[in-house]
């Protein structure tokens, strides 16, 4: 029934499972264990990543339920940050137009063009990462009080650079690969 490939897959859907109990107590202003939480689903995050590639347990659903698991706690924790007026709404809407427009193009992508293995890029990586930290950074604050609000602003402002970065990079790898099927099809 399941094997030992599947354990990555298998904390991708932990990690979703978890942005429940995150959203609640982010909302219910709970920030430590809010911060816990989101803490374990960082780690389950390198974890399924590690045993994926480490021991090749990587799988087309794999490369998919990954991302997907990021974005969904990353874009429930910004909606929340947002709510508690800890983030402005301008910054969470770009996110969240970025998302949408990418998993857009993507399945239409893999639709209509071609089979499309999720590749994220190196921009996109990074932008991942620097949201993780600035959300990680909010919600500390909101519960301890002192993180630096020129840092807060720094890190928003690399996180709306890396998110337009990653956008523009997105859509011009997928023009290349558009003209690529186009030509050889």
């Amino acid at each position: 029934m399941y094997s030992a490939r599947d354990i990555p897959n298998i904390i991708s859907l932990g990690r979703i499972v978890l942005v429940f109990p995150i959203v609640w107590l982010l909302l219910d202003e709970q920030f430590i264990t809010a911060i816990i939480l989101f803490f374990v689903a960082g780690v389950s995050d390198g974890v399924d990543g590690y045993l994926a590639k480490h021991y090749h347990w990587e799988s087309r659903f794999g490369g998919i339920i990954d991302p997907l698991a990021d974005k969904f706690l990353l874009v429930s924790t910004y909606v929340c940050l947002a709510v508690l007026q800890a983030l402005p709404w301008w910054f969470v809407g770009m996110i969240l137009l970025r998302d949408v427009v990418i998993i857009g193009a993507v399945t239409f992508y893999n639709f209509r063009i071609a089979r499309l293995e999720a590749a994220p890029t190196l921009i996109s990586k990074l932008n991942t990462l620097l949201q993780i930290l600035l959300a990680l950074m909010v919600v500390f604050d909101l519960a301890f009080d002192n993180v630096n609000a020129t840092l807060i602003l720094v890190m928003l402002w690399a996180v709306v650079v890396s998110t337009v970065g990653s956008f523009v990079g997105y859509a011009v790898e997928w023009n290349r690969r558009t003209g690529e099927n186009n030509h050889s099809g």
